[in-house]
């Protein structure tokens, strides 16, 4: 219904804007750079850290009408906001949330553990101390913006190989000196998120979300991105050794 600011630290140039239900969401665009593929990401990510109990702000569906942002007068803006003409992915704003700061607030060993592993499930590569995509708000910790994740699905290419990859970026990651209880998450992990429940959570991808049919039917591309995850968790000990691995090294 409003838009009301951007946020210009955010690469694709999110908003904080007002809905039909009277909550403020931060949009995300789906004619911003990556377009629909960082919404399938950001959509994914946030709904398997939430299956593991993690903490994510609400997740909607936002649909934006042409006449949105007609009255922006930001030539970037509007032009971003012409192109996002309908479905959009919005996440619940957290009013007077701040940036975890790793130097300032640490963690438990098994929270760090659960972030590390979650996002080498992912291959989330945006989550180091330049920015640690993680707020803290009403003194607990929420975790926003996994877009950068699942990023196989830019190519498409070699995903089976991809699945079974160790994460090597994770050597990067702002927790992974506070993940000492990798083994411990991976098992309770690995009993959470069961096929059923990862194709669950898959089906949700909107078809309006998976329009480039190079890769096939929306059908096709959502049992891509299923066996994805459930042979990634299938073969979890190879991202978990590699975790350790950079644990160890970067002592």
């Amino acid at each position: 219904m409003r838009y009301i600011t951007p946020l210009r630290e955010g690469g694709s140039l999110p908003a904080i804007t007002e809905a039909d239900d009277g909550f403020m969401y931060v949009l995300k665009f789906r004619g911003a750079g990556q377009g629909e593929k960082a919404l399938v990401a950001d959509l994914l990510g946030g709904e398997i850290a939430r299956l593991l109990g993690l903490k994510v702000p609400e997740l909607v569906f936002a649909h934006l009408d042409a006449a949105f942002g007609r009255t922006e007068p930001d030539e970037e803006i509007q032009d971003l906001l012409k192109a996002s003409t309908g479905l959009n992915l919005g996440i619940h704003y957290l009013s007077g949330a701040v940036t975890y700061d790793p130097a300032v607030t640490k963690l438990s060993a098994e929270l760090a553990s659960q972030i590390v592993w979650l996002d080498c499930l992912l291959t989330n590569v945006d989550r180091t101390a330049r920015n640690t995509n993680m707020l803290l708000w009403r003194k607990e910790l929420w975790l926003i913006d996994h877009g950068a994740s699942l990023y196989f699905h830019h190519s498409w290419v070699n995903w089976e190989q991809q699945a079974i990859r160790p994460f090597v970026q994770v050597k990067d990651h702002v927790l992974l000196p506070q993940a000492t209880q990798l083994e411990e998450a991976d098992k309770k992990s690995r009993l959470i998120l069961t096929p059923e429940r990862i194709r669950g959570i898959v089906n949700l991808i909107p078809d309006d979300w998976l329009g480039d049919t190079q890769n096939g039917t929306p059908e096709e591309q959502r049992e891509v991105y299923n066996r994805f995850l459930v042979t990634r968790i299938q073969h979890s000990e190879i991202f978990v050794k590699e975790a350790q691995h950079a644990a160890a090294t970067s002592v």
